[in-house]
C-alpha cells in the first residue's frame, strides 16, 4: 500500500489541497491519518475515494450529494459513467483506480471501450499518454508504489507490442525505412513501442531494436540495413552533460543518414545540434515530420 501526500491528491485528481481540507471539515471524509510525527498522510482507499469524488464532480454531482452516498452507491456511479462516458479525464481517473487496485481485468474492460469507440492510436494519445504523464511526477518523487507502476506500464507494452504485430509491411511497398532504438543505458520504453507503431502504420518499414542498446550493436545493425531515418529517445540516458558528446558521436558515425531524436534530455535543453540530427518536442510532431515525407517520397515517384 502506498502513501500519498495532499499535494499527490491534488496532482492525480485536479482538485485543489485547499478544497480537500475545506471537505475534510464540512463533511467529514478523506480523513488523513498521521505518523508517529504527526505527519498527515492518505492511503490508496483515500485516493481512490477522492478520485471518484472527482469524476462524480466533473460529471455535475453536487458535493453535498456525493457526501451522502454510500462507498457501494459512488462506486456503482462511477462505474456506470466511465463505461457510457468516454471524456478522457474520466477514462483517465477509471485507469488510475485499475492501477491502484491492480485490476487488470478493469484495465482490460477500459482499453477495449475505448479502442473500439475511438481506435487505438486516439486511444493512446488521448488516454494514455495524459495518463502516463500524471502517474510520473508521482513515480519520480516515489509516491506510487514500484509495483503498480510496473503493473500498468507492462500492461500498456503487451497492448502496444500486439498492435504493432498487426501493422506488417512489405519491403515492396515501404516508404522508408526507419531504425528505433534507447541508448545503453535507457530502459523507458513505452513511447519509442508507440513510435513503432505510427510509423508502421504509415507503411514504412522499422528496424526496431528495443532499449539499452551498445552504441557498436547499432553501428552493426546500420551497416546492415542502411535506415533512411534512425529515431531514439533520451529520457535518462545519456545523462545531461553527455548528452551532446552522444550527439555529436551519432552525426559523425551516421553522417549521411537523417537522425531524429526527443526526450526530456534534448527538449528545450539549448543544445548544439548538428545538421543531420532533427529533434521533436511532441509525438504528434514526429508523426507529421513521417507523413510529409511520405507525401515527398509519392510526389518524387
Amino acid at each position: 500500500m502506498s502513501n500519498y501526500s495532499i499535494r499527490d491528491l491534488e496532482q492525480l485528481s485536479g482538485i485543489k489541497a485547499h478544497t480537500l481540507r475545506i471537505w475534510e471539515q464540512r463533511y467529514q471524509f478523506i480523513i488523513p491519518k498521521r505518523t508517529e510525527t504527526n505527519i498527515r498522510y492518505y492511503d490508496d482507499k483515500d485516493l481512490k475515494l477522492v478520485l471518484n469524488i472527482a469524476l462524480l464532480k466533473d460529471n455535475g454531482f453536487k458535493i453535498s450529494k456525493i457526501a451522502g452516498m454510500s462507498d457501494e452507491d459512488m462506486l456503482n456511479e462511477v462505474l456506470r459513467l466511465t463505461e457510457r462516458n468516454l471524456r478522457y479525464p474520466d477514462q483517465i481517473h477509471a485507469l488510475t483506480l485499475a492501477m491502484i487496485d491492480l485490476d487488470e481485468d478493469r484495465f482490460e474492460k477500459i482499453m477495449s471501450t475505448n479502442i473500439l469507440k475511438l481506435g487505438f492510436e486516439s486511444t493512446m494519445i488521448n488516454v494514455i499518454y495524459p495518463f502516463l504523464s500524471k502517474i510520473g511526477v508521482l513515480w519520480q518523487t516515489g509516491s506510487i508504489n514500484p509495483s503498480q507502476e510496473h503493473f500498468i506500464t507492462n500492461l500498456i507494452r503487451q497492448k502496444l507490442i500486439v498492435a504493432i504485430d498487426g501493422q506488417f509491411v512489405s519491403n515492396a511497398e515501404s516508404q522508408h525505412k526507419y531504425l528505433l532504438y534507447l541508448p545503453e543505458g535507457e530502459l523507458h520504453e513505452i513511447t519509442l513501442l508507440f513510435l513503432c507503431y505510427l510509423i508502421k502504420a504509415r507503411h514504412n518499414k522499422v528496424i526496431y531494436l528495443g532499449q539499452n542498446l551498445p552504441f557498436e550493436d547499432l553501428v552493426s545493425v546500420n551497416n546492415v540495413h542502411r535506415p533512411d531515418f534512425i529515431l531514439t529517445i533520451f529520457t535518462t540516458s545519456p545523462s545531461s552533460d553527455q548528452v551532446e558528446d552522444y550527439m555529436d558521436k551519432l552525426s559523425k558515425t551516421f553522417k549521411d543518414t537523417q537522425i531524429l531524436l526527443s526526450g526530456y534530455q534534448v527538449i528545450g535543453q539549448n543544445l548544439k545540434t548538428p545538421d543531420n540530427i532533427k529533434i521533436f518536442a511532441r509525438i504528434d510532431h514526429i508523426v507529421q515530420f513521417v507523413e510529409n515525407n511520405k507525401l515527398q517520397k509519392v510526389s518524387s515517384n
